[in-house]
This record gives C-alpha cells, sequence and structure tokens, in this order.
C-alpha cells in the first residue's frame, strides 16, 4: 500500500461497516463503492464480509489507481471501473448483476484530491486552477472563471456555496479577468479576500475562499445533476433487504439525499385508499434517524470528517437479486 492510503482515514468508517455489513455475509454478496477514491471503506467492509465482491467505482484514475494497489491481496473479489457514479446502471450491466446487496456514496472529495497540490482543489495552496475529478474532460476552474459571466458566477457561487457575497466576488472576478486571465488558485483567493468585507473575511467559519472554491468545484464537475441520477439508480439497484448509505459534506448534497430517501421511505398512495397497492408501497425503511455526524473523537483525529452527514435505508420491497 502506498503512503498517502495507509495514511487515508475513512469518514465514519465504523458504522459505515456496521450499517453495510448485515446484508452482505451472504456468499457472492455484491457491494458497490460508487466513490472508491483511495478504497478505506471498501478494504474495511471487504475484510468485515469476507464472502463479499467489490465493484468499485470513481471518475477520478489517479484514485482507482491507488485503490486498486491497496485492494490487491482480495484478488478477484474487486473488478474497478472509471465511471461517473451516476452511470452505475451501465457499470451494473457490464458485469451482468442487475441487483446488490449493499450501495456507499461517500460525496465530495477524497484526500488524494484535496493533498495533490496540482490539482488545484486546494485553496491554501497556489496550484494551477483545475478542479477536474476526471482530467479527461474539458472544463476546468479556470476556463469556467473566464468565461462565465457575472450573472452566472454569482448564480454558481449562490447555489453550490452558498456565498452571501456572491455577486460581489462574481463582479472583481469579471473586472480582474479583463486584466489577466484566471490561472493560478492564489490570485483568486486574493480577489475573494478583496471582495469581501472585512468584518466576513475575519469572521469564523472557515477560510474566505472555502465557498467559492467548493462552488467552483461542484459546477466543473456538474456534481449535483450526478448525484441527483445516482440516488433513483442506487435504490432501483438494491436486491431486496440490500442497504444504501450516504455520506454528503455539504447541505445542497444532502439535500438531495434527504429528499430522496425520503420519497422512497413514503407510501406514494393518495390518501383514503382502503388498501395501499404494491407498486406504491415504500421501497426503504430509514436507517438512521435524520443525519448521523461523526462523533467528536472522530472529528478531532480527522478534520475532514466534520462537515459529513450520514443517511441510509434498506430496500424493504421484495426484489430478487
Amino acid at each position: 500500500m502506498d503512503g498517502q492510503a495507509a495514511a487515508h482515514v475513512p469518514v465514519m468508517r465504523d458504522r459505515i461497516v456496521e450499517l453495510l455489513s448485515v446484508p452482505l455475509q451472504a456468499p457472492g454478496a455484491g457491494y458497490v463503492d460508487c466513490t472508491l477514491g483511495l478504497g478505506g471503506h471498501a478494504e474495511a467492509i471487504l475484510t468485515a464480509c469476507p464472502q463479499a465482491t467489490l465493484i468499485g467505482i470513481d471518475r477520478d484514475r489517479h484514485a482507482l489507481d491507488a485503490a486498486a494497489r491497496r485492494l490487491e491481496r482480495f484478488g478477484d473479489r474487486v473488478a474497478l471501473f472509471q465511471a461517473r457514479y451516476d452511470e452505475l446502471p451501465e457499470v451494473l450491466a457490464e458485469v451482468g448483476r442487475p441487483r446488490v446487496q449493499a450501495i456507499l456514496a461517500d460525496l465530495g472529495l477524497s484526500s488524494m484530491q484535496i493533498d495533490t497540490t496540482d490539482r488545484g482543489f486546494a485553496y491554501r495552496t497556489d496550484a494551477p486552477l483545475d478542479m477536474r475529478m476526471d482530467d479527461t474532460q474539458l472544463l476546468t476552474a479556470a476556463e469556467l472563471l473566464n468565461t462565465a459571466t457575472a450573472s452566472e458566477l454569482a448564480t454558481i457561487l449562490r447555489r453550490f456555496g452558498e456565498e452571501r457575497f456572491a455577486d460581489r466576488i462574481a463582479r472583481l472576478i469579471v473586472a480582474e479577468r479583463t486584466v489577466e486571465p484566471f490561472s493560478g488558485s492564489a490570485r483568486l483567493v486574493r480577489v475573494i479576500e478583496s471582495a469581501l468585507p472585512a468584518a466576513a473575511r475575519h469572521a469564523g467559519g472557515g477560510h474566505p475562499a472555502k465557498r467559492t472554491f467548493q462552488a467552483l468545484r461542484i459546477a466543473v464537475n456538474d456534481e449535483l445533476v450526478a448525484l441527483a441520477g445516482l440516488l433513483p439508480a442506487a435504490i432501483d439497484a438494491l436486491a431486496g433487504g440490500g442497504r444504501l448509505a450516504v455520506l454528503a459534506y455539504h447541505s445542497g448534497e444532502d439535500r438531495l439525499v434527504k429528499n430522496a430517501l425520503r420519497d422512497a421511505a413514503t407510501d406514494r398512495a393518495p390518501r383514503g385508499l382502503p388498501a395501499v397497492p404494491e407498486q406504491l408501497r415504500a421501497r426503504l425503511v430509514l436507517l438512521t434517524r435524520g443525519a448521523e455526524r461523526p462523533t467528536p473523537d472522530e472529528v478531532q483525529s480527522n478534520p475532514r470528517a466534520a462537515s459529513a452527514r450520514l443517511r441510509a435505508g434498506e430496500r424493504i420491497d421484495e426484489v430478487a437479486a
């Protein structure tokens, strides 16, 4: 295992294993990790469930390479695919397995993406403004910053970063790029800081550029569109008794997850019917009350877990494996 994978601490690992190992004890049980990253959750689940097999998906080829090395000891229990997670149905069709017993989606950035400086995800070090999870796609953060209108940039910052000063930041970005196009993260950070009122720059709640960088990353990688496609596909892919767990890290993600699981756990029949037709019955039972959060001890040992919200559900209607 390389040093980066060895140092990686999977968020809420023990709770994820507790939730997903229940349906993974039968011979040949299938587990999909939709955001494989460095393979930390997958390693823990394959160790805890020796009869389970893994279908690992990630759009980042560098992460897949690192995970392949970490999971090499599990041999043919592991199959890895470079794909966006809303391509789950296509991946399952490729392996000839329409139903699985467990699915995990750990959203957001992996440790490797944050720590690899030239990927441009981090705002604390100067790097090219890339932010692509799949480095074969054309759109980069620099391209977005240098071509979007002020109105488009402000909408991105508000919608994906919940940035209160989105209009001010967007206007200054557009003004500054007429002097010189954006290419590096340090200059963008300086522009963001100068756009904010002094009180906002020095208020608590994290680095002044945090929300803008989050919003640009989500926009570049079309993350919320992909998540909206993944959630119904993942519920469809669960066999009866199968479980889905999702770790979200900001309110936009968590809202989508909350609504999808809630809707799947609710009967869809009109009120007043004497009996609920089978096709309108709830498909899931919720396994978490609201969103579960990491313990204070975990946050202390792994600060990147601080914003994590975990939701999970179990498929309750009868679906063949």
